[in-house]
């Protein structure tokens, strides 16, 4: 079957299909960006919040175009806006260094408020995060609180590679409506 069926039965919501396109274009998605970022990581998570966005958003797909075409520009623009996000969380001018000194001896240490917020919001999260089915809730728990690599974790679930992607996409996708509903 072409591309252009795969995409077809994508766009009328088929799994199977959006599994075949994942599989079909990670490595490029992917390839690219770990070129652009050099960080495994982040290419890794650019990748998936890329297939993520062009799932949600498949039936603003033009034929016109070659969807790894499509699929890159998404890439790009996720990797903007994660350059964006780290580039605000970071930005600080510091003139002196006698400041550099203060403000890192500041930053490092948490407020009574800021531990209490973090609490709250991971207390918060992990309540979240248990109205997931189980096997989501693994995926989540060995991705974000023990960190593991995707290849780490599918070597720990026993999986391949591709259906832990998969997984993790879901459960994102599955912990975002929660958070959005509970709002």
């Amino acid at each position: 079957m072409e591309i252009k069926k795969y995409i077809e039965k994508a766009k009328i919501g088929d799994q199977i299909a959006f599994t075949f396109l994942l599989d079909f274009y990670w490595n490029e998605v992917y390839g690219f960006m770990l070129k652009r970022t050099e960080n495994e990581t982040d290419a890794e998570d650019i990748t998936i919040e890329t297939f993520s966005k062009a799932f949600d958003k498949i039936a603003t797909y033009n034929p016109e175009f070659q969807f790894n075409t499509w699929l890159i520009a998404i890439a790009k623009n996720v990797h903007i806006d994660l350059l964006r996000k780290k580039k605000s969380s970071l930005f600080i001018d510091i003139t002196d260094e006698e400041d550099h000194q203060a403000y890192n001896i500041a930053d490092t240490t948490p407020s009574a408020e800021d531990k209490l917020i973090t609490e709250q919001n991971l207390s918060q999260l992990l309540q979240f995060i248990k109205e997931l089915k189980p096997h989501y809730q693994e995926v989540i728990q060995l991705r974000y609180f023990q960190e593991l690599s995707y290849q780490e974790i599918a070597n720990q679930l026993d999986e391949p590679l591709n259906n832990v992607k998969i997984k993790l996409l879901r459960a994102k996708k599955l912990l975002a409506e929660i958070i959005e509903n509970k709002r």
